[in-house]
């Protein structure tokens, strides 16, 4: 499945981040999640250490904060969350920096108790960050003071680890990188809900690129190209879409350009659809169809406010020269509201739950006629407001809280299409 494919990725290997950030010992992380996470810049990945982890799993290995796990930073971050320290952290900040490591934020305030030395405390906090210099070296280590982390990478000539091409206003991409011993891959995020066609730019060189689509399972060659130590890669990402963009083996080859598919419709199948509904969910057990559109759109009331599966069945003609090694063929359904299954002659093609709804259909599809059934289901609120409506005798569900008033508005619920064919290749 989707979820477990992407769970058991995203346990490999080890995260890939620049900054860990100090939290503080006077405040419950949850508490941070109210507008108070840390400022990271664009491009760049952290984590989060408590005061415990900091003084027994933080030190520092050529100039890096490192931990026992294998994981490491390139430097530590603080900001008003942690300006109250006890003086333990403070002197184990101290020992890190003089070792190499690199800290930006501001001077500590005081400790939040009253059983540390003020003389001890004040005299660390000076060595570190001195009377206010911007950047300040100590021992082997910086302190960079004043100065934002975006500064401090830049200081340090960190270049971001993740870039991307904004096309539209609204394009926003996240991302999780991880690393393994013989491979790094990046888990690619679409946080909107329309297709984005971007240049993604990774802190990776000389290795070819593959895109994995945890939905299918589906691997393909990605096009690519290095420059400036980064490897920049073409990336079309669906609406809400997430791709693994995979970097393996070793290549000698600057760049390589993928032919993108082509898609060619081969028939539209927009009429004599007939259609079924679940029984015992309010709705008439058959109801003819005329133009594809949402239930919610039906004068009877027993489909507007229908919430289950409604079977789409209908027959299709395939023609013998649609058939070739060399091109798939692709069942569109559209747009569909919430997700659907798809079976031809009987057998299941597979279950499709976001854009695009398309599936192969090649191993089940032959030449000549053939069935096809879609089956559809939405989600229970259109029958949750159904229930609620005025002089609703017999109801269907049960809610311990009326989350959804006979006003609310419906959901969009059905097949909606263009249902077609298309050869790909």
């Amino acid at each position: 499945s989707y979820l477990a494919r992407s769970s058991y990725m995203l346990q490999q290997g080890k995260f890939v981040a620049d900054i860990i950030y100090y939290y503080g010992e006077d405040n419950n992380i949850t508490s941070l999640f109210t507008n108070r996470l840390p400022v990271i810049p664009e491009g760049y990945n952290y984590d989060f250490v408590n005061a415990d982890a900091l003084l027994h799993l933080l030190n520092v290995n050529n100039d890096q904060i490192v931990t026992p796990s294998g994981m490491n930073y390139r430097l530590l971050a603080l900001d008003s969350n942690s300006v109250r320290m006890t003086l333990v952290v403070l002197k184990k900040i101290s020992q890190l920096v003089k070792a190499g490591a690199v800290v930006v934020g501001p001077a500590p305030a005081g400790s939040p108790g009253l059983g540390d030395a003020a003389d001890e405390y004040g005299a660390i906090v000076k060595e570190l960050w001195g009377a206010g210099e911007d950047i300040r070296n100590v021992g082997k280590g910086k302190v960079f003071n004043g100065k934002t982390i975006q500064q401090a990478l830049d200081a340090l000539k960190v270049a971001p680890d993740f870039q991307y091409t904004k096309p539209q206003a609204n394009t926003d991409i996240l991302y999780v990188h991880r690393k393994l011993s013989n491979q790094e891959f990046y888990w690619i995020n679409n946080r909107t809900d329309v297709v984005q066609d971007i240049e993604a730019t990774f802190r990776i060189t000389g290795r070819p690129v593959e895109i994995w689509h945890p939905e299918t399972g589906k691997t393909e060659q990605a096009s690519y190209s290095f420059a400036g130590g980064n490897t920049k890669v073409p990336l079309r990402l669906e609406p809400n879409d997430a791709v693994f963009v995979v970097f393996k083996g070793n290549t000698a080859v600057a760049s390589r350009v993928v032919p993108p598919l082509k898609e060619t419709q081969l028939t539209l199948i927009d009429n004599n659809w007939q259609l079924k509904f679940q029984a015992g969910r309010g709705a008439p057990l058959q109801a003819p169809v005329g133009k594809l559109g949402s239930w919610t759109e039906n004068t009877d009331a027993g489909i507007k406010y229908f919430s289950g599966t409604g079977t789409y069945s209908n027959t299709l003609v395939a023609d013998k020269t649609w058939f070739s090694k060399s091109a798939s063929l692709v069942l569109d359904l559209g747009d569909v509201k919430n997700l659907a299954e798809v079976f031809v002659n009987g057998k299941s093609a597979g279950i499709v739950w976001k854009k695009p709804f398309k599936i192969d259909v090649a191993k089940v599809l032959k030449p000549g006629s053939n069935t096809l059934e879609i089956k559809v289901t939405n989600l229970w609120v259109n029958r949750l407001i159904g229930d609620q409506q005025p002089g609703a005798t017999n109801t269907i569900t049960y809610t311990t809280m009326p989350f959804y008033r006979a006003t609310s508005p419906l959901l969009p619920s059905g097949l909606f299409g263009p249902v077609r064919i298309l050869s790909v290749q």
